[in-house]
């Protein structure tokens, strides 16, 4: 389907990565659907009826028969519609937290403001979203990381919900990190460090509406102490520069 946020509007495919989220997947896509977008689920090796329940509730499916990871299971996405003609994509998590309602919102903001990646932050505008003290305090940090490169200011650089579109989203089908935060907080540092316009608007975000988690205390603190040294280390992975074929 092809999105009428304006004149010029391209055409829009929400990207669903899922691993196991059979508890909330139909929600998801009926949610996405009534909004006026196509959709993609990427089952990432769910072991579940994720794929099942995701295809009869209106989606289209691509089942991988491994887990990959959210960063692959997006990249996946990235290439589907990039192959099947769409020229932007929005990022959906399946666990119900996005609210479908400002997909319209995110694509429109990508025109208005000649950006090439818009995130959903939970922290703009009011900035009322409940979250843990530890938890505000590192994605504080991670924002901190990312305005110490000098290229962008990000309130909200783990949030999963945005809109991508071209030259960005042929740069991240041919490369994209697959590792835990790797598809939010580095792909915005190497994107910005690269020249791709980045911004960001307010979003409503709920709490995860069902299922568990793919990423447990350890495997999140350990990704946090990694993308907060990337600055000494470097980056996982690289895109060509802005305006580069």
């Amino acid at each position: 389907m092809t999105a009428d946020a304006g004149a010029g509007t391209p055409t829009v495919l929400v990207v669903i990565p899922a691993f196991d989220e059979e508890a909330c997947i139909t929600d998801v896509v009926t949610e996405v659907r009534h909004a006026g977008f196509d959709c993609l689920v990427v089952s990432d090796g769910s072991r579940d009826h994720t794929a099942d329940l995701a295809a009869s509730a209106g989606a289209r499916v691509v089942a991988l028969p491994i887990n990959l990871g959210v960063g692959g299971a997006l990249r996946t996405g990235f290439r589907y519609a990039i192959d099947h003609g769409f020229s932007c994509i929005v990022q959906v998590d399946a666990d119900g937290q996005h609210v479908a309602g400002h997909i319209r919102e995110l694509v429109a903001a990508l025109d208005e403001n000649d950006l090439d990646i818009v995130i959903g932050s939970r922290f703009a505008g009011d900035g009322t979203h409940q979250m843990s003290s530890a938890r505000r305090w590192c994605i504080r940090l991670l924002s901190f990381v990312i305005a110490r490169s000098g290229h962008a200011q990000v309130s909200d650089p783990t949030s999963g919900f945005r809109a991508i579109r071209s030259p960005l989203l042929e740069a991240f089908a041919d490369d994209f990190p697959a590792h835990y935060l790797g598809d939010t907080f580095e792909a915005v540092l190497v994107a910005a460090r690269r020249g791709y316009r980045v911004g960001e608007i307010p979003v409503e975000m709920r709490q995860r509406q069902g299922g568990r988690p793919s990423a447990d205390l350890y495997a999140s603190t350990q990704a946090m102490v990694r993308a907060c040294t990337v600055l000494l280390t470097g980056t996982t992975f690289d895109l060509p520069r802005r305006g580069q074929p």
